[in-house]
Parts: C-alpha cells; sequence; structure tokens
C-alpha cells in the first residue's frame, strides 16, 4: 500500500470527465489557464500515477513506481519515473528515470529506457517492457497537502481569507474570491511562521522561469520561489527553492491548478549596532506538508530581492506577469521572543531552536 507520510491521495479515475474541452493555441507561450472548464486534452493525460508491477519485473528495483506526467503541448509530453512510490509518497530517492513522448489520439506513449508506458486519458497506465509484454499498471492520483485549509491558530493574524484585502497593500480579489499576484503584506514582521496556498495556471507551452511564476518574498529580502516545476529535478530556481541559493531537498510540486501549500518558520537575522550582520537569518519551509528546507541558514538576499540589513520591509507575493491565485493567508507574530521558536503541529517536527 502507498505509504502516506505527508500527502493524502484519492484516485481520480472517475472524478474527471471526458467532455470536450477548448485546444490550446499552438506554441502560445503566454497561454495559461486557471479554470479547469478551459484546459485542453493534453491537461487530462498530466498528473500523478502509482503502482506495482509483477513479480517477473527484472528490471525494477522494487515493485512500487510513481509516475509525473508533465504537458508540454501540442500532445508532447516529458515524464519523470521514481522507484517507491511518487515524491514524498515512498519514493527511495534514488535517480529518476526521464521519458518523453507524444500521444496520438487517445493514448500517450512514453519511451524510456527500458519500458514503454502507455497513458490513457485519466489513467490507466500500462507498463510494457522490451517486447511488449504487460508488466503492471499504474493508478492516476490527486494528492493533496495534510496542511490544505490549515485553520489559523490562536493569536494569528488572518492576512487573507477572501473576504477582504485590509491586511495588504495592492491587494485585488478575483470574482472567485482568489487573492492575485502582486500585493504586499501591510505591516512588518521579524520573525514568524507563515502559511500561504496557491494555484498555479496551466501553462503547457511555457518553459523554466516563465512557467507559471511567483514567489513569496520573506522581508521582500528572500524568495521561496513559487514556479510550475511539477515533474522536474527541482533545482535552486525551481518550486520549493530559495532562489539561486539553496534547492529542495526533494521536489515537491504539484501539478498546475492543485492547490498548494506553503508552511514557513522564519527567524530574522541579527545585526549589532553598527548594522554589521552578526546571525544569518534561518528557515524552514514545508512545501505540501513535506519539509523542503529546515533550519537552513540564509546566507545573503535572494535574486531581486533587497539588501540585507536590520530594517523591516513587508512580505511579498510576487508578479511575474503570470495568473498564480492565493488563498488562506496567515501569520503567527514571534518578533517578541528573543530566540523564536516555531513548530508545525501537524508534522511530528521537533520545535526549531
Amino acid at each position: 500500500m502507498l505509504r502516506q507520510a505527508f500527502v493524502g491521495l484519492c484516485c481520480l479515475g472517475c472524478v474527471m470527465t471526458s467532455a470536450a474541452f477548448a485546444q490550446a493555441p499552438k506554441g502560445d507561450k503566454n497561454y495559461a489557464v486557471v479554470d479547469l472548464k478551459n484546459v485542453d486534452d493534453d491537461f487530462f493525460y498530466q498528473g500523478e500515477y502509482y503502482g506495482s508491477l509483477g513479480s517477473d519485473c527484472n528490471w525494477c528495483g522494487s515493485a512500487a513506481l510513481g509516475l509525473q506526467v508533465v504537458a508540454r503541448g501540442d500532445g508532447h509530453f516529458i515524464a519523470s519515473l521514481y522507484q517507491g512510490g511518487l515524491p514524498g509518497n515512498g519514493w527511495d530517492l534514488s535517480a529518476r528515470e526521464e521519458l518523453e513522448g507524444t500521444r496520438d489520439g487517445d493514448i500517450l506513449t512514453l519511451q524510456g529506457k527500458d519500458l514503454t508506458l502507455q497513458v490513457y486519458k485519466n489513467g490507466p497506465v500500462e507498463i510494457l517492457d522490451h517486447r511488449g509484454h504487460l508488466l503492471g499498471q499504474l493508478t492516476k492520483y490527486q494528492r493533496s497537502s495534510v496542511t490544505l485549509g490549515a485553520t489559523p491558530p490562536p493569536g494569528a493574524t488572518v492576512i487573507f481569507d477572501g473576504s477582504s484585502v485590509d491586511e495588504l497593500t495592492g491587494g485585488e480579489i478575483t470574482p472567485g474570491g482568489l487573492l492575485k499576484e502582486g500585493t504586499e503584506f501591510k505591516h512588518t514582521y521579524r520573525s514568524y511562521r507563515l502559511h500561504v496556498e496557491f494555484r498555479l495556471p496551466y501553462m503547457p507551452y511555457a518553459v523554466g522561469q516563465a512557467r507559471s511564476n511567483s514567489g513569496i518574498y520573506l522581508q521582500s529580502r528572500y524568495e521561496v520561489q513559487v514556479l510550475d516545476s511539477f515533474g522536474l529535478e527541482g533545482v535552486e530556481n525551481e518550486c520549493g527553492g530559495l532562489y539561486k541559493q539553496k534547492r529542495p531537498r526533494i521536489n515537491m510540486c504539484f501539478p498546475p491548478l492543485s492547490w498548494q501549500t506553503y508552511d514557513i518558520g522564519f527567524v530574522a537575522p541579527k545585526f549589532d549596532a553598527d548594522g554589521k550582520k552578526i546571525k544569518d537569518a534561518y528557515i524552514t519551509v514545508l512545501l505540501n506538508g513535506v519539509p523542503v528546507h529546515q533550519d537552513y541558514a540564509i546566507i545573503a538576499k535572494t535574486g531581486g530581492g533587497k539588501q540585507e540589513g536590520p530594517e523591516l520591509y513587508p512580505i511579498k507575493l510576487q508578479d511575474h506577469r503570470n495568473p498564480v491565485r492565493f488563498r488562506n493567508i496567515w501569520i503567527v507574530d514571534l518578533s517578541d521572543q528573543p530566540d523564536p521558536q516555531y513548530c508545525f503541529p501537524c508534522q511530528s517536527l521537533l520545535c526549531d531552536k
């Protein structure tokens, strides 16, 4: 059975219908979908799959496999195959295998080194050896973070709950009650525990930093990256990364149009009377309920952030011209603690000191 240490899963076999959907304009890198009603047909092949292989499989190191399929537009796809299960749910952290393929009608064929995978709309995935023998099947799943919908604890400040932008500067609410990118907190905080939920648009033609980009700028200095890096390696400038400084321990990015969570514990750097830094900031980050950074000392500002200093600046939700949406944002202010401690009760993690 799939290990569910941090994230929950539900089978997608009957969740999405096979009705006709809009087709993406070919090659348009700015094509961005924020509503499931407007996705193209490739969207229904993208996602996460899990299953087991038969006992006659000599190739696999373990019987369980996880698969992440990424749409690249016009029926083209890439994918990552994982031994043991999905990232955060059983993957044994061995090297992932990269696959690619195209969709012909209702079947997407992905080619790997030793295996051929045939993906059907919303699953299943049939796994074949080089002779075409069926080795097993994978089922499509929709994972959700264990911190999704987390209730603000006593003493927390609600930054955004869909009702107003009173705690934000330049905040704008969509007709559906979601927060648009490109805003900042009205008040400043030195040290804190922060909860943010975000949803990435579906942008199959976009690549790299153009693919559903935003960011959470702590103190307007340190960026925790927001990006559609689902199914990719997970490097310093991808989702979960401290921008260009530290890659996440594991790539826990979910597929676009899924609600995702960041839970961030941040302790501000310390400066002496002359403004010289005497202690780095440090941070713990949970992406979709899984620790991707723990007690990491941030050595300098990241990317386009403000230079480090004792002055406080607000938390920003970056506008990178992609329609990323946010909801359920709250913060626990720890600024009055001389040696701040933060913990995430749902995670059996020790409080950070």
